[in-house]
């Protein structure tokens, strides 16, 4: 663990190291935010009703690119049961409810013609939300990028910038007057990483090139979607999400260190730099040199826009060591740990959590919001319940981590788990369960996990 960094008021008893704070409710504060995370191709369903447009997920999953071959298209049917899953979501005591707005659900060709029955969905899931008293956290793009704009090169066409601002002023116009917490990207890092690069993510495309362009086009997007959500809604709260890791050395040895700064360029300053006005980290990853070749006069003036707030999303640290290509995903788990193993072959460290927390707050941010953390473990249903203490253990130290981190200082104002209930999860397909509620995929019944109870009780 990083040596500790004093940042504001710096409580004395903390100077120990080790020190773990007793977790309660009300040691976060009063104006802490506490909710839950979704997606809309992860859970929605409804993938072809209602003028719904097909997304790069449902055209790669059509493909047979999913371990387990399986699909979104009904996913956990949330498109007709969110008012039953909304009831169940405010008895485990949330007050806020993240999800994402499918673009091609609300605009099938990405741009044009308004799908007004997808806008009509969202404006009664949100009427819902508020009802019951659920806080509605908004994200514009989740990942689900329509495939008629894919068609035109997807986050490879520098138009992406003019068609995301269409559907971005679209959205915040619609729904504005109600949502007020809103996030322009989720984990940018991922999508462009996985889809442009490696191409084992939705649309499965490859090349140093491709995924440059789509990076520099993201962070266009990113600040350009903050320009119109601050323009459009008023008494706005306005964030973007970014995928997070610790990053350490495999060995206390010069190649490994500078494969791990390397790493850490890739995986946590590559999309919150130029939105600070710092441009690209080029000069750790002398490789993103040629983003220029996808620059164009006044670039460099609209990368920048001043967040209210950050969204960090962890789930693990990385190890790395040098290797032949510039850009990889290391190693998550050092071979000889004895640290405990997630579903998804992730190491359980909350740590990596208070680690990444400090090096973000060194950033001139307002806020930080953790806006996805959680765990998929062998969940069985016996009897009628699902126990898992693991996933309980897993939220008790992530959190007492992060509350240790706001102790100290980092202003940290929120935290949503990862997630409300068991899903579609990308290219793993539906064996990784995340929920702090069980599905039954078969019948979509839902049945509240032993962690969903331990939230419920934690959150009176």
């Amino acid at each position: 663990m990083a040596a500790l960094v004093a940042i504001g008021r710096v409580n004395p008893v903390l100077a120990a190291g080790n020190y773990i704070p007793e977790l309660t409710k009300s040691s976060f504060g009063d104006n802490f935010h506490w909710g839950v995370a979704t997606s809309a191709y992860q859970i929605e369903g409804a993938s072809d009703v209602d003028g719904k447009g097909e997304s790069v997920w449902d055209r790669f999953t059509s493909r047979g690119h999913i371990k387990d071959k399986s699909d979104g298209k009904i996913a956990n049917d949330f498109y007709y049961r969110y008012e039953s899953d909304l009831k169940l979501l405010k008895e485990l005591n949330f007050k806020n409810f993240r999800f994402s707005l499918s673009w091609p659900r609300i605009l099938p060709e990405g741009t044009g013609t308004i799908n007004e029955k997808g806008v009509d969905y969202y404006n009664r899931m949100i009427d819902e939300c508020l009802r019951l008293g659920i806080e509605p956290w908004a994200v514009l793009y989740h990942w689900d990028l329509p495939q008629k704009l894919e068609e035109k090169g997807g986050w490879t066409n520098r138009e992406v910038v003019d068609w995301f601002a269409e559907y971005a002023d679209l959205c915040t116009r619609r729904f504005g007057d109600r949502v007020k917490h809103w996030m322009v990207l989720n984990e940018p890092a991922g999508f462009t990483t996985l889809g442009y690069l490696s191409g084992t993510h939705a649309p499965q495309r490859t090349g140093i090139g491709k995924y440059l362009a789509a990076v520099h086009h993201a962070c266009l997007c990113q600040a350009e979607g903050g320009r119109i959500i601050r323009r459009n809604v008023e008494k706005s709260h306005i964030g973007t999400t970014f995928s997070c890791s610790h990053t350490e050395p495999y060995k206390p040895i010069g190649s490994h260190q500078r494969a791990a700064k390397r790493l850490d360029v890739v995986l946590n300053r590559l999309f919150i730099e130029p939105t600070l006005g710092m441009g690209y980290p080029i000069q750790d990853l002398p490789f993103l040199k040629k983003i220029e070749k996808h620059m164009l006069p006044g670039d460099e003036q609209k990368l920048p826009f001043e967040f209210d707030f950050i969204g960090l999303q962890n789930y693990f640290r990385v190890i790395a060591k040098p290797s032949l290509i510039p850009v990889i995903w290391a190693n998550r788990v050092k071979p000889d740990s004895t640290a405990e193993i997630t579903e998804m072959g992730w190491e359980v460290d909350p740590e990596g959590m208070y680690d990444i927390l400090k090096q973000f707050s060194k950033y001139p941010v307002k806020e930080i919001i953790i806006t996805e953390n959680g765990a998929a473990f062998p969940d069985r249903l016996v009897d009628g319940r699902v126990h898992d203490p693991q996933r309980i253990n897993f939220y008790k130290r992530y959190l007492q981590q992060i509350l240790k981190a706001k102790q100290e200082g980092v202003n940290v104002q929120g935290y949503f788990a990862w997630t409300f209930i068991d899903n579609f999860e990308w290219a793993e397909g539906y064996r990784p369960r995340f929920g702090l509620v069980y599905n039954d995929f078969d019948t979509q019944e839902r049945i509240v996990k032993d962690s969903g109870y331990w939230f419920r009780d934690f959150l009176k």
